[in-house]
């Protein structure tokens, strides 16, 4: 009987899930995925077995996910049906925030549950969920080894210096500082690129992963060494609803002379702002780029004159660029914001090939082009599964 790694990424009100398959020496293989979204509102399971090419797409009752506790259930009974005799071994969870104790995924127990727990508040949108979801795997399928796998920890390797605040240093050390976040995609990037995109594999590449969330990441030699995200995931770029850089000036102006709460000014920033708040049409890149309303078109343009300064930023800390790379939701899918972003960024030595983008690449750039630009989607579940697997001793390679 082949054993099988769970992967599971849990959002504020989405269960994405993965099975890998692992026999012998061969590397995990995905063979089913799925997602179960609109928890407690309107939940929906929509699931594929990739070997039998059996899937199932169906909406639930509030009652039967109303939390993730009740997600984790009705997933766990879809596996059971779809797992074809294979014995699960361990579960790899998502956590965004692995704070400065944690650089490398580690196996879940009570002490390191209450260090995350702690973590909270640097990630409120997803530390909760990511803890919620282990908690239920716990209650579900007690004694099963579950692993952490950090969106932080692909970071750790920066300069102290690209870490730092000019705060007063005792701050510093009680952990207010630069860690940076999509590192699992990050990781993936830097592990394919040198099959993808041999001649920069090496170099001086910027990784943009653009979805909901959205982050760059420069990579030297396929390491860190700067990151847009800084102390939480609202820093750097504008997001679906997520504000993106802000002087701290505006915070201190909503608190004191428009009288806002903590709670509302982090509703504000977290949920309230990015695409949607400029737009006020929507934080959906696809809606933006279907719409003719004006402000849905100011919210497109400063996404990628943003994304065009962060890129100018990143290469000067690379001293020069060898490559961009594209990922995530809206990096792997949305051909016109592409094409901006590289005719915003000929002086870097980047010429695109229109065509080519059009396609969805993997590369988007003409032959000449003295930087060269890609499409590489990411796969963070499958790093999830590999560090699971490298935790327990396994043979993930």
């Amino acid at each position: 009987m082949a054993d099988a790694v769970l992967v599971i990424n849990a959002g504020s009100s989405s269960v994405k899930f993965s099975v890998y398959r692992v026999e012998g020496a061969a590397p995990p293989a995905e063979t089913a995925r799925g997602l179960l979204d609109g928890i407690g509102v309107r939940p929906h399971l929509a699931a594929r077995d990739l070997e039998s090419g059996a899937s199932e797409d169906r909406p639930l009752t509030a009652s039967e996910a109303g939390d993730h506790r009740g997600a984790i259930a009705i997933v766990a009974e879809w596996l059971r049906d779809h797992l074809g005799g294979a014995k699960p071994i361990a579960v790899g969870h998502r956590v965004v925030h692995g704070g400065t104790a944690y650089a490398q995924p580690v196996l879940l127990d009570p002490s390191v549950l209450a260090a995350l727990e702690a973590l909270v508040p640097l990630a409120p949108l997803h530390q909760p969920h990511n803890l919620a979801a282990i908690r239920a795997i716990s209650d579900k399928l007690p004694g099963l080894p579950q692993v952490a796998c950090f969106d932080t920890a692909f970071h750790r390797g920066h300069p102290q210096v690209a870490d730092l605040f000019a705060l007063p240093w005792e701050l510093y050390e009680a952990g207010v500082r630069r860690y940076g976040f999509h590192g699992l995609s990050y990781e993936h990037i830097a592990q394919v690129l040198p099959a993808v995109a041999p001649e920069i594999a090496g170099g001086r590449v910027v990784v943009a992963h653009l979805g909901a969330g959205s982050s760059m990441c420069a990579l030297r030699a396929g390491r860190s060494a700067e990151s847009t995200m800084g102390f939480t995931a609202l820093d750097g770029l504008p997001m679906g609803t997520r504000t993106g850089a802000l002087d701290p000036g505006v915070v201190l102006y909503l608190l004191q002379a428009r009288g806002m709460t903590a709670t509302e000014i982090s509703s504000l920033l977290y949920t309230r702002s990015g695409l949607l708040g400029l737009s006020g049409v929507s934080s959906d890149m696809r809606d933006l780029l279907a719409s003719d309303a004006p402000r849905a078109r100011l919210a497109i343009d400063y996404f990628v004159y943003r994304i065009v300064r962060e890129v100018g930023a990143l290469a000067s800390v690379l001293g020069g660029l060898d490559g961009l790379v594209f990922t995530a939701g809206i990096g792997e899918r949305a051909a016109p914001i592409r094409a901006g972003v590289c005719e915003g960024l000929g002086w870097l030595g980047i010429t695109l090939d229109a065509a080519a983008n059009a396609a969805h690449g993997p590369r988007i750039t003409a032959p000449g082009s003295r930087a060269s630009a890609w499409v590489i989607p990411t796969d963070e579940e499958r790093m999830i599964a590999r560090h699971t697997l490298e935790v327990l001793g396994g043979i993930a390679r």
